[in-house]
C-alpha cells in the first residue's frame, strides 16, 4: 500500500463547507477522510455523499454501542451510504459484534456492492492504565492485555480490522494475524504538539509497527498548509 492510501484524515472540524473544502485540497493526497461525530451531526449523512462524489473514501466514526438488533440497524444504514469503513464498540461484547457483521454483509449483498470495513473499537487512546482500573474497573489486566482480548473477540465475531493505539500493534498482530486490519489513532508526527491522547506515537513508528492505516487530525488540519503538512508525514513514512 502506497503511504498516502494509509493516512486517514480527521476531518474533526466546525462546519460542512470547512469539510469540503479540506476535501477537495487532499483528496489526492490521502487515502481515507474520517467523519466522526463532531461533523456527522453537524452536516449528517449528506456529508459521507459529498465526500464519496469528490473521490475520496469515508470512515465513519460513530463507535456504535448498543443492543445487538440497534447496532445491526445502524451497520445497515453504513451500508447503505456506501462508506468504505466504520466502527462499533467491542465492549458492546460477541453478540453484538456478530449482529452487525451478519447485518452488514446481508445488506451490503441486497444493494450488489462490496460492504464496509467493520472495525471494533477497543480501549480509547484518551484511557490510561490508571483509569482503566480505577474508573472502568477492569482490574489486574494491563490495557494491552483487554486490547488484544477484545480484537481477538471481535475477529472471531466477523467484524474486519480494530482501531486501537500504536502500542498494542504488535500484541493484536500476534495475535489475530496479517491480515487483521489495524487502525491506529493517536498519531503525532515527530513535529507536532502531542495533544490529549496520552499512548502516541510517530507515523513512522505505527508503520513499523504494522499498523495498516493511521488516523491524523490536527498536525494536518491545523497546518499552515495542510497540503504541505500531509507531504512531511509521507516523508517521514518513506524515510
Amino acid at each position: 500500500m502506497k503511504p498516502k492510501k494509509r493516512i486517514i484524515l480527521a476531518l474533526d472540524v466546525n462546519s460542512k463547507d470547512e469539510a469540503v473544502d479540506l476535501v477537495k485540497k487532499l483528496a489526492g493526497h490521502v487515502g481515507v477522510f474520517k467523519v466522526g461525530m463532531q461533523l456527522y451531526n453537524l452536516a449528517g449523512p449528506d456529508i459521507v455523499h459529498c465526500i464519496n462524489d469528490l473521490g475520496g473514501q469515508v470512515f465513519i466514526d460513530l463507535k456504535f454501542h448498543d443492543i445487538p438488533n440497534t447496532v445491526a440497524s445502524a451497520g445497515k444504514v453504513m451500508a447503505g451510504l456506501n462508506c468504505f469503513m466504520f466502527n462499533v464498540h467491542a465492549a458492546g461484547g460477541r453478540v453484538m459484534l456478530k449482529a452487525a457483521a451478519q447485518a452488514v454483509k446481508e445488506e451490503a449483498l441486497r444493494l450488489r456492492r462490496a460492504p464496509p470495513k467493520i472495525l471494533a473499537v477497543t480501549v480509547l487512546t484518551s484511557i490510561s492504565q490508571k483509569e482503566l482500573e480505577d474508573e472502568m474497573l477492569i482490574k489486574g489486566r494491563a490495557v494491552e492485555q483487554v486490547v488484544s482480548t477484545w480484537a481477538e473477540m471481535a475477529q472471531q465475531s466477523g467484524i474486519d480490522g480494530v482501531v486501537c493505539s500504536p502500542q498494542e500493534i504488535t500484541a493484536i498482530r500476534e495475535r489475530c494475524g496479517p491480515d487483521f486490519i489495524i487502525v491506529t489513532p493517536g498519531i503525532r508526527p515527530q513535529w507536532a504538539e502531542e495533544g490529549d491522547q496520552k499512548r502516541i506515537t510517530t507515523p513512522r513508528q505505527a508503520l513499523d509497527a504494522g499498523a495498516d492505516y493511521m488516523v491524523i487530525g490536527r498536525p494536518i488540519i491545523k497546518a499552515y498548509d495542510p497540503v504541505e503538512a500531509v507531504k512531511l508525514i509521507i516523508d517521514e513514512l518513506e524515510a
